[in-house]
C-alpha cells in the first residue's frame, strides 16, 4: 500500500497519543501556516511531508505503519 501524501486527524491522533480534536486542531494550524507560504490546503487533512517536518513524527509514522500493515497479513 502506497503511503498517501495526506494526513488526517484520525491518524495524527494515533501517532501522537491525543484526542483526534487536538488532532483537527492541529491540522487547522498547520494549514493556516501553509496558506500563509501561498500553498492551498484541504480542510480536515494536511500534508504528510509538512506535518511530519514540523513534528518531527517520520520515523515513528513509519513504525506505525509497518505495525499495521503486519497486522492486516
Amino acid at each position: 500500500m502506497a503511503e498517501k501524501n495526506f494526513i488526517r486527524a484520525k491518524e495524527i491522533a494515533e501517532i501522537m497519543d491525543v484526542s483526534e480534536g487536538y488532532a483537527y486542531r492541529l491540522i487547522r494550524t498547520l494549514n493556516n501556516e501553509l496558506k500563509e507560504k501561498g500553498f492551498h490546503t484541504i480542510s480536515g487533512r494536511v500534508s504528510r511531508a509538512y506535518f511530519e517536518e514540523k513534528m518531527c513524527y517520520k520515523k515513528l509514522s513509519l513504525q506505525i505503519k509497518s505495525q499495521v500493515l503486519f497486522n492486516e497479513h
